[in-house]
């Protein structure tokens, strides 16, 4: 037991020891992920061709195949130290409250004001849009954290910003919609009668809720249309998961300062920016033949893109304007029920994690809300952080994995990603705490309707 005690209860790095470059594990794949395809001629799409909806430096980032480190600009890097390093938590109340052999720890990335990891790429492609000589970005935004994550890096570098926010979490989160406006955001709720997708939908699917492939369409439209414009996506990309390597590269640098080598790495699953971000080096190691690691990524089961949906090539928003991408999907016309982790309700999944699940090379679990708001609940009384529904998935998995070490005496080490703080989600906790929160499963009948509509390649 000394050496346990050794390891502090929040480890942080120093500033100094912040990555100067980000991780790329598409380098170290065997099987790379598909590439993007033009919807028109199904060919692999050029840089030229994103050029058109993307800035420069990020469609680079979002065809490189080969390069396992991207240094990250100075300008970045003195941006992250604003908020980062991170903390890496042992969870020693946790592990005490659940009396459990396992050894828990977790990677906080709710520790700035947009609450969650999504600051991590929003700065970085912000940046590149400045560099660029760009006015300003479009963008869509679910829970509301990445769009407040942007709102900020936008304020900060002096560009426009215009974020169309999921409808039922702009009506359900006020006060996420006016941090965003607060920081210069002009916010619209998805869909909308603004662009020419949006109002198709409308026509379609009368008094939708939205979802984030509704968001991304209008906010693709919105870009193309004006001149000094481009688009910027908070998850599902490849360049995204490179910008939030970021996470796990501190993380093994923290756990390798007191010689931990975890057994089960856990993140919750919506597009996959924070999963990706975490697992990249471990999955690395992993890819290497250096080190075997179990990674699990757990998603709504309203949502169940991995656990039930298709490995096809399909369309990245509900309203066909974008590239196609290979990845495990529902459908893009597969609209989620209005479940409280909005930032968990896309139809796809970002390709690299796609191809690496459709590899063997990690685990998906489904959880249904009510015990995900159950885990939130248990963490915030134990271990004092209010957490995202989202992050609360996470949290779902690992007290179960800590649970099966109780019944077995094994000592296995777990690590999760807290991706943000739920100090917006009150609406959400308040219909927990009433008694009212439901639980939704979508049935064969209705994915076969969202799978009946991915194209056939």
């Amino acid at each position: 037991m000394a050496e346990v005690k050794q390891i502090p209860y929040k480890i942080y790095l120093e500033e100094q020891e912040m990555p100067e470059a980000w991780y790329n594990v598409r380098a170290d794949m065997k099987n790379k992920p598909a590439p993007l395809l033009n919807p028109e001629t199904l060919e692999p799409m050029t840089a030229e061709e994103l050029g058109v909806v993307f800035c420069d430096e990020l469609v680079k980032q979002e065809l490189d195949n080969e390069n396992p480190y991207i240094k990250i600009p100075e300008e970045i890097r003195s941006f992250y130290k604003m908020y980062r390093p991170s903390p890496l938590v042992r969870a020693y109340c946790l592990e005490e409250k659940l009396q459990t052999p396992a050894k828990i720890y977790y990677k906080f990335e709710g520790n700035n004001t947009s609450g969650s990891h999504k600051l991590n790429s929003a700065i970085a492609q912000a940046y590149y849009a400045k560099n660029q000589g760009l006015k300003g970005v479009t963008t869509e935004t679910g829970a509301g954290q990445w769009g407040t994550a942007l709102s900020m890096a936008c304020a900060y570098l002096d560009l426009d910003c215009r974020v169309f926010m999921v409808k039922c979490s702009y009506e359900q989160k006020p006060f996420r919609r006016e941090v965003m406006r607060t920081y210069g955001a002009q916010v619209t709720p998805s869909p909308s009668e603004t662009t020419e997708v949006g109002r198709k939908i409308l026509k379609e699917h009368p008094g939708t809720s939205g979802s984030l492939g509704c968001a991304i369409s209008e906010a693709v439209e919105c870009a193309t249309g004006m001149e000094g414009y481009r688009y910027v996506l908070g998850s599902v990309l490849n360049q995204v998961l490179l910008h939030q390597s970021i996470i796990g590269l501190e993380t093994k640098a923290a756990l390798d300062k007191y010689g931990v080598v975890p057994d089960i790495i856990i993140g919750c699953a919506g597009g996959g920016s924070n999963l990706g971000g975490l697992i990249s080096p471990f999955m690395g190691e992993k890819l290497r033949g250096e080190r075997d690691y179990q990674f699990i990524a757990v998603e709504p089961a309203s949502c169940p893109t991995l656990t039930r949906g298709k490995f096809a090539y399909d369309f990245c928003d509900t309203g066909k304007v974008t590239p196609l991408a290979k990845m495990y999907t529902l459908g893009s016309g597969f609209i989620p029920s209005a479940s409280h982790a909005g930032g968990l309700r896309y139809h796809g999944m970002n390709p690299v994690l796609s191809q690496l699940y459709a590899d063997g090379l990690m685990e998906a679990r489904s959880v249904e809300q009510t015990s995900v708001f159950e885990a939130a609940q248990m963490f915030a009384r134990v271990e004092g952080i209010l957490p995202a529904p989202e992050s609360a998935h996470a949290i779902r998995a690992a007290l179960d994995e800590a649970m099966k070490c109780k019944e077995t005496g094994e000592e296995k080490t777990i690590v999760f990603g807290l991706t943000g703080t739920g100090y917006f989600d009150m609406f959400a906790y308040g219909r927990y705490n009433d008694g009212e929160m439901s639980d939704y499963i979508p049935t064969d009948a209705e994915l076969q309707a969202g799978f009946d509509g991915i194209p056939k390649i």
